[in-house]
């Protein structure tokens, strides 16, 4: 019996029912399944190999994942069985998104009213911080002899600039997904939910927004409209708070993508991915605005 058949044997609501279970596409770290009980659908995410190395926190991700739906944002979590690490959660009916998709006109102010709606919920179990996990997926790719793209470590020195400028005048940690991937949208046709909660912990708001930006590639207008939608204003310092973040978002996932072409038996380009996000990061850090940007979020 497989874990997935296993978890639907022990749910005592589902006992005597009719049970079928279909395997979702999509995920890059786990199988999703879509399981249906007299036919009303339910959802289960059995976590994939190896991804403790991925810096997951199970317990971590239940918690965060009950507060979000308290916060209004993502759907109910129904069972939890921590022995699979696997949560049974309400299957929402609604569009997964795309990247095409939140592109669309009027969609970043959507996504960052969502946002703020999960900011303002219940505190998470634990705090996210970019910079502390760059720095163990790089210990962990050096210990386990894991190719990374050249001139990773030379370039540490200019993500601890960062982290220093970014220090001057920090804000307030608050409840963010942190993983907000286009895929992790589902439009229900009245509000935008937000799922996966696997890197979830409390952190600068505007990790959340330059992360969730950079997935989107977002252009200058639309980073724009997301920071004012959230902020109320797009000011050079929040603007800039989010630019040094996209460049971390492509440093420290980039790094996880590594670490999946090595881990990983999803089939998916993950070395490309690693090579695509660092290539972006190198060209923010020697771009013309990076030195501009570091002023401001001093200032």
């Amino acid at each position: 019996m497989s874990i997935i058949e296993e978890i639907a044997a022990k749910v005592d609501d589902w006992k005597g029912r009719d049970i079928s279970i279909e395997q979702l596409s999509g995920g890059l770290t786990n199988t999703n399944y879509k399981i249906l009980v007299d036919g009303k659908p339910y959802f289960a995410r059995v976590p994939g190999a190896s991804t403790e190395l991925l810096a997951i926190d199970r317990a971590n991700e239940y918690h965060n994942t009950v507060a979000a739906a308290q916060a209004g944002v993502a759907p109910q979590v129904l069972n939890y069985f921590p022995e699979h690490n696997v949560m049974v959660i309400e299957f929402l009916d609604g569009k997964t998104m795309s990247k095409d998709s939140l592109n669309e006109p009027g969609q970043p102010s959507r996504m960052a009213q969502s946002i703020k709606r999960l900011h303002a919920g219940p505190r998470f179990y634990s705090d996210f911080n970019m910079f502390r996990l760059t720095e163990y997926y790089l210990r962990l790719c050096r210990d386990r002899s894991i190719k990374t793209p050249d001139g990773y470590a030379d370039r540490m020195p200019t993500v601890n600039e960062i982290e220093k400028a970014m220090s001057a005048k920090p804000l307030a940690t608050v409840p963010c997904n942190n993983d907000l991937l286009a895929e992790n949208y589902i439009d229900d046709g009245e509000q935008l939910w937000l799922i996966d909660y696997e890197y979830s912990g409390n952190n600068d708001p505007t990790f959340e927004l330059g992360n969730t930006c950079q997935e989107m590639q977002f252009n200058d207008d639309q980073i724009r409209e997301v920071c004012a939608a959230y902020f109320g204003e797009a000011t050079p310092a929040m603007i800039a708070r989010m630019k040094l973040n996209m460049i971390m978002s492509d440093v420290g996932w980039g790094l996880w993508a590594a670490i999946q072409a090595n881990i990983s038996t999803i089939e998916f380009d993950f070395w490309g991915w690693a090579l695509e996000r660092w290539g972006r990061a190198v060209e923010k850090m020697d771009g013309a605005e990076f030195g501009k940007w570091m002023g401001e979020v001093v200032k």
